[in-house]
């Protein structure tokens, strides 16, 4: 079962979640999620367990724990889902060089 652990300090490392679940089963992976840019923590991440009972003793058990100075929420993880393609922006295009229109500002009234 793959388990979602939100609200981390940006102190928290993977190994920090993997001792801290592994009290209550085998873990397959965790994984701790930075952000691309500037490499900082997002403050959230998943641990992996292999028995879901194991993952479901552990939610309970951990859920709203404090960890690193931070009260964590644990639950488990759902994936995905869809989302809906975003709109096209519009785009801008310049008139040739047709130059009637310069200063009238769109016509619009102040």
């Amino acid at each position: 079962m793959n388990v979602f652990v939100a609200k981390l300090s940006p102190a928290t490392t993977a190994q920090d979640l993997e001792t801290l679940f592994g009290v209550y089963g085998e873990i397959v992976s965790v994984k701790v999620i930075f952000d691309k840019e500037t490499g900082n923590s997002k403050g959230y991440g998943f641990v992996e367990m292999k028995n879901d009972n194991e993952a479901i003793a552990a939610i309970e058990a951990l859920n709203e724990k404090e960890v690193d100075g931070r009260q964590i929420v644990v639950k488990e993880a759902r994936p995905r889902e869809e989302q809906p393609p975003r709109p096209q922006r519009k785009t801008f295009q310049r008139r040739g060089n047709d130059q009637s229109n310069r200063g009238n500002y769109g016509n619009r009234r102040y």
